[in-house]
C-alpha cells in the first residue's frame, strides 16, 4: 500500500525540513523509550524526511559505502529482535567521531530492514525480495539503503537474513544486480562474500551509459567477470516504471502524479521510486519513505506533506486521517483508490491530461525497461516542457556572473497555453519548483536533458509557426 498525504496551503508554509525536528516524530520518541532497553537508548531519532544520518566521509565515486548483514535473533518471549552480524568495511577503519555516528545509524538501519516488527515465524520456503529506503542528512542530502531479504540454505525452518548496502548511488537496477552476486555467495558461503565486496569497493564507479567489470573467484566455477552498466539517463537509473504501470492503470497514474505536483516491500519501493522520478527536473522535497517500519506508523499524523509507502495491514492506522490519498497496490484490489482529496480531476487542464495520457498509450507491452523508461519520463517531462518550459526567457541578469532574478508576473502571463496559467500559477508555490528555481538564478549557465528538451520544442514551436506564415501566404 502507498499513503500520500497532500497539503492545502502553499509549500513554503510549513517552514522546509527542519520544521520535523519539533513536530513529525514527537510520539515516536515516547515510543522509542517504551519499547526498547536503555542499551539502545542511543538509536539515532528520526527527523525529515526519514532518519537523520550523517557521514563527513565522501565516497560518491565509490559503489557503496559499507554493506551490512542484519539477522534475527530470537528473544526468550518468542518475538525476534534484528542485529547486525555482519559489517564491511568495519567501523574501526573509520575516526572515532565517525565510527560513534555510524553505531547510532546502523541501529536506526535495523528498522527499515525488518520494517514488520518483531513479529516473525521460522520458514522453510522464503522468495527472495529486494527494496530500498532514503535515509537523509541533516543537511537535506540523501543516502540510499538497498535491502535483499532471503533465506538462507539449511535444514528445518529458520527466519531469513537481510543484507544491506548503504550508497551515494541512486540506481535500483544495478544493486540488484549486485545482490543477486551476494545471494548466489551467500548460498555456498558467508566467506564468499568479502573478496566480491571488496573488488567491488575497489572497482572506480562508471559514469552513466559505461561499463565496469568485475572479477570474482567462486570454488568449482572458477574466475567469473560481472558487468555492471549504469543506465545513460541518470535520472532513471533507481526507476523501474514496469511495477508502477503493473499496478496502476495510465488514468491512475496520473491522478497520484497530480498530487505529488501539489502535496497538499519491493512493490512498494518500487512504486514510490517511480512516481518521485516522474516529477523529473523538479525533486519531492518533503518526507520520503518507501517502507515505513511498524514502530514509525505514527509519521502519518505529521503535519507536511509525504510519500509513504504502508504495509496494508496497518491500514487501520491511518485510514481516519484526512487530506490523503491512499492508493492500494495489492494485485487484484477491487478499489485501488481507498481515499482521495477530491480535487485531483481538476488541477490540470482537461487538454494536458489528454495529451499525458497519449503519451503513455504509445509504450508496447514487450518493451524492455530502458524502452519503457524512454516513454514514461519523456511523456511527463514533454508537460514541465509545455507548461513551465519558458522560464529562461523570465530570469534577468545584469551580468554573467551575478545571480538571476526570476519574473513570476511575466512567467505567468507568458504561459501558453492560456488554460494551463491555473496550474502554473499554483505550481510555482511549491516548494519544489521554488528550489529549482533558486538553483537557476544561481547558475549563470543552463545545461542538461531538461534544458536541451526545452530548446528543442521552442525550435519545433518557431518552425511550426513558419509553416504556418507561410500557408497562409500562399492563401492570400
Amino acid at each position: 500500500m502507498t499513503c500520500a498525504k497532500m497539503s492545502k496551503e502553499r509549500d513554503a508554509g510549513d517552514h522546509g525540513p527542519m520544521k520535523l525536528f519539533t513536530t513529525m516524530f514527537s510520539s515516536l520518541q515516547e515510543k522509542f523509550h517504551r519499547d526498547r532497553s536503555d542499551r539502545d537508548s542511543t538509536l539515532p531519532r528520526p527527523t525529515a524526511p526519514a532518519l537523520v544520518v550523517t557521514s563527513a566521509q565522501n565516497q560518491s565515486h565509490l559503489f557503496f559505502e559499507y554493506l551490512v548483514v542484519v539477522s534475527l535473533r530470537k528473544k526468550r518471549e518468542g518475538t525476534y529482535e534484528p542485529q547486525i552480524t555482519y559489517q564491511f568495511p568495519k567501523l574501526a577503519n573509520m575516526r572515532r567521531s565517525q565510527r560513534e555516528e555510524e553505531e547510532k545509524s546502523l541501529k536506526a538501519i535495523l528498522l527499515f530492514c525488518f520494517p514488520e516488527g518483531v513479529n516473525w515465524a521460522p520458514l522453510t520456503e522464503y522468495a527472495s525480495e529486494t527494496f530500498s529506503f532514503v535515509l537523509t542528512e541533516v543537511d537535506g542530502s540523501r543516502r540510499n539503503g538497498y535491502c535483499r531479504r532471503l533465506l538462507v540454505n539449511g535444514q528445518g525452518a529458520r527466519p531469513p537474513e537481510a543484507y544491506c548496502i548503504i550508497s551515494q548511488v541512486a540506481c535500483f537496477g544495478l544493486f540488484s544486480k549486485i545482490f543477486d552476486e551476494v545471494e548466489k555467495r551467500r548460498q555456498i558461503s558467508m566467506a564468499m562474500i568479502y573478496p566480491f565486496m571488496q573488488s567491488l569497493r575497489e572497482a572506480p564507479f562508471p559514469a552513466p551509459g559505461n561499463t565496469v567489470k568485475i572479477k570474482s573467484f567462486i570454488p568449482e566455477s572458477g574466475t567469473e567477470v560481472i558487468s555492471l552498466t549504469r543506465p545513460l539517463d541518470s535520472w532513471l537509473e533507481h526507476v523501474d516504471f514496469r511495477t508502477l504501470f503493473r499496478c496502476l492503470t495510465d488514468e491512475e497514474v496520473l491522478r497520484v502524479y497530480i498530487c505529488t505536483c501539489f502535496p497538499s516491500y519491493s512493490t512498494l519501493s518500487q512504486v514510490l521510486h517511480a512516481v518521485a522520478a516522474l516529477l523529473y527536473p523538479f525533486t519531492w522535497q518533503h518526507t520520503f519513505i518507501s517502507i515505513v517500519p511498524s514502530v514509525l506508523i505514527d509519521v502519518v499524523m505529521a503535519p507536511t506533506p509525504y510519500l509513504l509507502g504502508v504495509q496494508k495491514n496497518k491500514l487501520d492506522d491511518i485510514i481516519d486521517q484526512s487530506d490523503m490519498l491512499i492508493v492500494d497496490l495489492t494485485e487484484g484490489a477491487e478499489n485501488t483508490f481507498i481515499t482521495c482529496i477530491g480535487d485531483e480531476s481538476t488541477i490540470l487542464p482537461e487538454k494536458l491530461q489528454e495529451e499525458l495520457l497519449q503519451a503513455l498509450c504509445c509504450r508496447k507491452d514487450n518493451s524492455t525497461s530502458e524502452e519503457l523508461n524512454k516513454v514514461v519520463s519523456e511523456a511527463f517531462l514533454s508537460f514541465f516542457v509545455k507548461t513551465v518550459g519558458h522560464f529562461p526567457s523570465h530570469v534577468k541578469r545584469r551580468s554573467g556572473v551575478q545571480p538571476g532574478v526570476f519574473q513570476i508576473n511575466s512567467f505567468c502571463k507568458a504561459s501558453e497555453p492560456k488554460a494551463s496559467r491555473q496550474f502554473v500559477k499554483r505550481f510555482i508555490q511549491t516548494q519544489m519548483f521554488d528550489l529549482f528555481i533558486q538553483e537557476v538564478e544561481r547558475q549563470p549557465t543552463q545545461e542538461g536533458f531538461f534544458h536541451q528538451k526545452i530548446a528543442e520544442y521552442q525550435q519545433s514551436k518557431k518552425k511550426e509557426k513558419a509553416k504556418r506564415g507561410w500557408v497562409r501566404g500562399l492563401v492570400v
